[in-house]
């Protein structure tokens, strides 16, 4: 057997575990459903009145506004999974259970591929949950199922290079607590792009960062397929946004691994 072949099957063992953990403590993945429902149900129904005034939506927080905020919210339910990552890296290397790893022979590689391949599955899972809950709550998409394929794309694309930045910052963080402390920013970024209002409404420097963070084009991406507005060359940054931070996310925990003395 060769030495991907090796690699290969570790990594799915790996995976085994990490979603055999989801299952038997799901609480991590109620989290990550539940901030970005809250917030949802917060700015349709709370300010949405208006918020969707004001970009041209219903006065009284109704279809307009949520068809807007949906899919800002919806990649907020993937920068939530960066935190579980987090999480569930620094537990198993502050909890023994990597020192086990070395002892046995299984491929370096494996540990952090099944932690990342089982966030980015379980992350999608609560993404799924949130769409439905926003369609319960009158998001009405007029995507084709072309449209979806390539929302659902895009969404896999920034939840594979988030969930490798958060497995970084296992890696690094001194404890659980502070592992999840340190994604925050991630999740709380979409709100200083054009998740809840239009860049355009934003004072002068704000509106700048807002225009050129990387979520915005995301956002921007994902409702111009799922609601047909405009996109742009949107798709074309939101992609090389995502391709630029999954390398960069990668790179930094294979080298923090290495480091630390993982075998």
């Amino acid at each position: 057997m060769s030495t991907l072949s090796y690699a290969a099957r570790d990594s799915a063992t790996m995976l085994r575990r990490n979603l055999k953990h989801a299952l038997r403590y799901p609480s991590m993945t109620f989290s990550v459903v539940a901030m970005p429902v809250v917030i949802l149900l917060l700015f349709n129904y709370v300010y949405g009145g208006a918020l969707g005034s004001g970009i041209g939506g219903s006065s009284k927080g109704g279809g307009a506004y949520i068809d807007y905020v949906a899919p800002g919210i919806i990649l907020m339910a993937a920068t939530s999974g960066a935190l579980a990552t987090a999480v569930g890296v620094c537990v198993d290397m502050t909890e023994g259970i990597v020192n086990r790893f070395r002892t046995m022979s299984i491929s370096r590689a494996a540990f952090l591929t099944g932690h990342v391949v089982g966030s980015v599955i379980q992350t999608m899972v609560a993404i799924a949950l949130v769409i439905g809950v926003a369609l319960a709550m009158g998001f009405r998409p007029s995507a084709t199922p072309v449209e979806w394929i390539a929302a659902l794309g895009v969404l896999v694309l920034v939840t594979l290079a988030l969930t490798w930045l958060a497995a970084g910052i296992g890696l690094v963080a001194k404890n659980p607590e502070s592992a999840s402390n340190l994604p925050m920013p991630l999740t709380f970024l979409p709100f200083l792009g054009s998740a809840i209002v239009p860049p355009e409404s934003m004072p002068s420097g704000l509106r700048w960062f807002a225009e050129y963070q990387p979520f915005t084009p995301v956002i921007e991406t994902l409702r111009g397929l799922l609601m047909g507005t405009d996109i742009g060359n949107s798709a074309y940054l939101a992609v090389a946004w995502c391709l630029v931070l999954t390398l960069v996310g990668y790179a930094w925990a294979r080298r923090t691994f290495n480091r630390i003395g993982a075998r």
